[in-house]
């Protein structure tokens, strides 16, 4: 990530994180909001979409309607790609989870689409957009009113603050940025680097507690004392499902080329909706949105399914991260991996019931974060909050050495335009 080489040493001083610390705090509490408010507004549009007008027109909402559903959100989201200043702001597929501060203009248009592939059942999270929607309003913020503050710096206060909120814990935005912090060659402890962007994931997270989300937390059996064997038990499964997540990465480019060999932004995303639409008529409502509520489902009741009902749950939703992420459609691909790795987990739990089921699950999480998010810090922390488990934690840190060898030379789980690229979507400009 480019925040490494932000230059902020020199405010590190503890006169300026005490004063700082205040806009801090309300920046935090801001971004939960804006948060919370996307979600909600998804969620009404989603209770429209899938509960309000099947319910009125006597259709069954898992069915043939799936299909209608996703295709118009295709076409939707291509229309006001093609129609909205900035178009929607860069392509998903081809950001990091915290990237450059867009411009002010585009955040209307990419929280729009956003809203639109949150409710339309698309496999993507809300992530990469939101962390780039309040980051951009934070830099402006900080330009606008705190000039001396870098933008890199503010920058970092936005996604961090957006990390908290979406996890519910400043924890994680504390694992994520820890790594950026410490390659800044400047002054001052790690501590002190970390200082405002724990304030600010603080807060996040304590908002939206206020706010009544709910808890990235799941009900799981106990794991009990570590065994020896777990080592050996979690190492494998987390190294087979990095193996399935390296043929998704083999897999990506090739879809995405597919469905850019259109050209044109309507179509591109109104066949990817119609794609994810036969998807979800396949493997139902649970393989379909970002995943988080799915995972509960899956979990409520462990064994109401099958290990083959839910390793083609899994492909399947491999399969629809793979074509939402490559049809233009705005999201993040964290949340969905999760949803992979807890269904593979349960798989895996289902063919060998006498091992600990917590771990398996995590073991399983871990290896698909790692190949997805890339980041050790984040798939730990994942990986060990899906069951919520701390127990689990000396194990996976064992358990991520090996894995850890086999994706740190592979390329990131997202797309590389070349300079020359001729199958980058063409946009039409309005007269």
């Amino acid at each position: 990530m480019s925040l490494a080489r932000t230059e902020s040493g020199s405010d590190t001083s503890l006169g300026r994180l005490a004063l700082l610390a205040i806009p801090t705090i309300v920046i935090g509490a801001l971004a939960a909001l804006v948060l919370w408010g996307l979600e909600r507004a998804a969620d009404a549009l989603s209770g429209v979409l899938w509960d309000i007008v099947p319910d009125a027109l006597g259709i069954d909402p898992s069915g043939w309607w799936i299909i209608v559903v996703l295709t118009v959100t295709g076409l939707a989201v291509g229309v006001a790609l093609q129609l909205l200043p900035g178009h929607g702001g860069p392509d998903s597929a081809t950001t990091e989870l915290v990237a450059e501060p867009l411009p002010l203009r585009v955040l209307p248009g990419l929280a729009l689409v956003t809203l639109l592939s949150l409710a339309g059942g698309v496999s993507l999270g809300p992530e990469n957009p939101i962390i780039a929607i309040n980051s951009a309003l934070v830099v402006a913020v900080f330009a606008r009113f705190i000039p001396r503050v870098p933008a890199q710096v503010a920058l970092m206060l936005g996604a961090s603050a957006t990390i908290g909120a979406l996890f519910g814990t400043p924890v994680a935005a504390a694992l994520v940025f820890t790594g950026i912090v410490a390659a800044v060659k400047t002054g001052g402890s790690l501590w002190d680097k970390l200082f405002l962007p724990l304030a600010a994931a603080g807060s996040a997270s304590i908002t939206m507690h206020l706010l009544g989300a709910p808890p990235f937390a799941f009900t799981m059996p106990a794991y009990g004392p570590p065994q020896a064997i777990d080592l050996l038990t979690g190492a494998l499964i987390t190294c087979s499902v990095i193996g399935i997540g390296l043929v998704a990465l083999v897999l990506f480019p090739v879809v995405y080329r597919a469905l850019h060999a259109l050209r044109h932004p309507i179509l591109i995303t109104t066949a990817g909706g119609l794609l994810l639409g036969i998807l979800g008529f396949i493997g139902g409502p649970i393989t379909m949105f970002k995943g988080l509520e799915q995972i509960g489902e899956l979990l409520k009741d462990p064994t109401q399914y099958d290990a083959g009902q839910l390793a083609i749950m899994a492909g399947i939703k491999i399969l629809a991260l793979l074509i939402s992420a490559s049809a233009l459609f705005r999201g993040g691909r964290v949340f969905p991996a999760v949803f992979i790795g807890v269904a593979l987990g349960l798989a895996v739990s289902a063919l060998f019931p006498s091992l600990p089921m917590s771990l398996v699950v995590a073991s399983a999480v871990l290896g698909m974060m790692l190949v997805v998010a890339r980041d050790g810090w984040l798939a730990l922390f994942v990986a060990v909050a899906v069951p919520g488990e701390i127990a689990l934690l000396p194990i996976l840190c064992i358990i991520m050495l090996p894995a850890w060898l086999l994706v740190s030379r592979v390329p990131e789980f997202r797309i590389i335009p070349a300079a020359d690229d001729t199958t980058a979507p063409r946009t039409f400009a309005r007269k």
